[in-house]
């Protein structure tokens, strides 16, 4: 099933703690989708942060358009949802977004994953939002 916004049950779905991964549209050679974390917005947008000299963003200032597709773990019925859409990157809130991420991936009570933590909000971040054109899906 396609449809150009994501439903209920897809934002459920993409409220649990599941890689994303991201592929961006054109270039020369086929995409490189690449594991990420991931928010769902209440909006139905999806975003994400990245270092603001990174491969990705230096590709979205190219071509803006990008696609996250989030499949169930091993174990449970097979389950898929992909957005397709324009993506643009935003100077403010990627810190916020970091350190959110950061609690629903990691068990931040380890020193380590703390200590990484820290180092990321050190740096400059920028947010990456997925504004969704095209949002397939796939349930058992």
């Amino acid at each position: 099933m396609s449809t150009s916004s994501l439903t209920a049950d897809d934002l459920e779905f993409l409220q649990r703690p599941l890689h994303g991964f991201l592929s961006m549209a054109g270039g020369p050679v086929p995409p490189q989708p690449r594991p990420v974390w991931f928010e769902a917005t209440a909006e139905g947008t999806i975003q994400l942060f990245s270092l603001p000299d990174s491969p990705k963003v230096r590709h979205l200032g190219r071509d803006p358009r990008a696609s996250i597709v989030v499949g169930a773990p091993v174990g449970e019925p097979e389950r898929w949802v992909s957005v397709a859409g324009r993506t643009t990157v935003e100077p403010g809130g990627a810190h916020e977004l970091c350190r959110r991420l950061a609690v629903r991936y990691w068990d931040l009570d380890d020193p380590a994953r703390a200590d990484v933590l820290s180092e990321m909000l050190a740096g400059d971040l920028v947010r990456l939002v997925i504004h969704p054109e095209a949002v397939s899906r796939y349930a058992l």
